[in-house]
């Protein structure tokens, strides 16, 4: 069966450590999973970054709450009233075909619902993407890549990043639209981007305790220790 997951709110080490736990537990069905966050901002990392630039980037925003390195790559993300979402499926192809055609869906549901925007679709240079230019940890959401979404004001308003665990996919997304982590039909819009994308329904499911608590063990020993969190 395919899912929607609910689950209780989460500090940043549990978030990361939930998506990789659905990784194991559901490596061939499709679940897709809207954070709740326990109070405050948070801020996760690309799993290549340096945390010495990460750390930099942090102090420059004058940022000072938790921080977790992802599973997967990308840049800095600042999770302060996004919708942050993750998604695990079974798919064949590039990650960068992938990628693209997610956000295609996406952008067209968010379209439907009268929210304007772009996809970046000029090509750019392989250091575009490095975790680290000019000894500068990358911002996610300063600099699109392409096939991410912006608004008409030219701002990135989605991003994504993914990971291959064998055949499996987990995608972890970032949606920065004013109200979105409030706004219901946000979260509609990214529901109706997986049915179209991966053309399935999705079941309302609550998350059960053996999966937290394996997701929490997690968190414990690796998302939030110092040999993962300084691993580069």
């Amino acid at each position: 069966m395919n899912i929607l997951l609910a689950s209780a709110a989460l500090n940043v080490y549990e978030q990361m450590a939930l998506d990789e736990t659905l990784v194991r537990v559901r490596p061939h069905g499709v679940t897709l999973r809207f954070y709740r966050w326990t109070e405050g901002p948070a801020v996760t990392f690309g799993y290549a970054q340096f945390v010495r630039e990460v750390r930099r980037a942090l102090q420059e925003r004058r940022f000072a709450g938790p921080y977790a390195r992802r599973p997967t790559g990308g840049g800095v993300v600042f999770h302060e009233g996004d919708l942050t979402f993750s998604l695990v499926f079974e798919a064949p192809g590039r990650p960068a075909d992938i990628y693209k055609n997610f956000h295609a869906q996406v952008h067209a549901q968010l379209a439907r619902l009268g929210q304007p925007g772009t996809v970046f679709h000029k090509p750019l240079p392989a250091s575009a993407y490095a975790p680290s230019v000019n000894h500068t940890a990358s911002a996610c959401f300063v600099n699109p890549v392409e096939n991410d979404l912006l608004a008409p004001s030219g701002e990135k308003i989605l991003g994504g990043a993914l990971r291959r665990f064998g055949t499996t996919v987990l995608y972890q997304g970032s949606l920065q639209v004013p109200g979105a982590r409030e706004n219901p039909a946000c979260k509609r819009a990214v529901i109706e981007a997986v049915r179209h994308f991966l053309a399935t329904d999705l079941h309302p499911c609550a998350a059960p305790e053996a999966w937290l608590l394996q997701a929490r063990r997690l968190a414990r020993e690796q998302y939030a220790a110092p040999e993962w969190t300084e691993k580069f």
